[in-house]
């Protein structure tokens, strides 16, 4: 049987305290709004409780961010794109921000199980004024279980319409792509964290995205896999290749605290279930 699930989540701010409304139709839920740092942001966890999808299996998502809100949004575990017997599986993620709006999506990483038909698209939708930060972590099989990327495809589009569009197909058959140092190099976890705004950044607040970012991956152990780019005024990009999830997510989670405290003046601060 296959499952289509869908959640609408809404962040508007009420009496200066952002607060969230959800409805759902199928297994996708939110869990209770948090406030580790106070009302201004609303953190809240994401749950399939299926923990995964297969052939025929849909989720659509879509979040909208009202003017003035900051909502931030995680998942508990992976997402898991299981084995297929010839459909796909899909997630649909939406992100709408009105002026003035910010928004963390932070979901933990996706794992492609070998012989899965995936497809995962994020799209996002930004008024001007309103900034996000987001990122997407893939890893293709279980190296800790010995369980390689043999067969099975992964499709991948992230789009900010009219501004960046990042699109493209993982084959296992492909190990030209997999494997050679000029593609994946044998590395099995790829992962791109975003800063998005609905309004051109300024050169200088562009450079400090860039900079802020740069300087702690020339520290960390995958500083010759991973950099930083910005290929629209709107949006700087962070791209990572790793062997497995661990070290890329470390890097992405220091990364996303420089941009919070360079470009929004927030200090370091994670979802409690991280540390779970």
């Amino acid at each position: 049987m296959s499952w289509h699930a869908q959640l609408a989540l809404d962040y508007s701010v009420e009496s200066e305290r952002t607060v969230a409304r959800h409805t759902h139709n199928g297994p996708l839920r939110i869990l209770q709004s948090l406030y580790p740092e106070g009302d201004a942001v609303c953190h809240n966890v994401l749950v399939h409780p299926p923990g995964g999808l297969v052939g025929g299996d849909t989720l659509d998502i879509r979040v909208r961010a009202q003017s003035g809100s900051h909502g931030l949004i995680t998942t508990p575990g992976a997402t898991r794109f299981y084995r297929s017997d010839g459909l796909s599986a899909q997630q649909n993620t939406h992100l709408k921000l009105d002026q003035q709006a910010r928004l963390e999506w932070l979901p933990l990483e996706t794992i492609c199980y070998s012989a899965c038909i995936a497809e995962n698209h994020l799209t996002l939708n930004l008024a001007p004024g309103a900034e996000m930060i987001g990122w997407d972590i893939t890893a293709l099989g279980l190296p800790h279980a010995n369980q390689p990327f043999m067969l099975g495809s992964l499709r991948q589009h992230i789009e900010l319409p009219g501004v960046w569009l990042e699109r493209g197909k993982v084959d296992a058959s492909d190990t030209r792509l997999l494997n050679s140092p000029v593609g994946m190099a044998g590395f099995r976890c790829i992962a791109t964290m975003f800063f998005a705004s609905g309004t051109p950044l300024t050169r200088d607040r562009r450079q400090q995205a860039l900079d802020s970012v740069r300087n702690d991956i020339a520290l960390h152990a995958l500083a010759s896999t991973a950099g930083a780019t910005s290929p629209h005024p709107q949006v700087v990009v962070v791209r990572v290749l790793g062997p497995v999830v661990e070290p890329v997510m470390a890097l992405l989670r220091t990364l996303r605290n420089a941009w919070r405290a360079q470009l929004w003046g927030k200090p370091a601060s994670s979802p409690r279930i991280w540390s779970m």
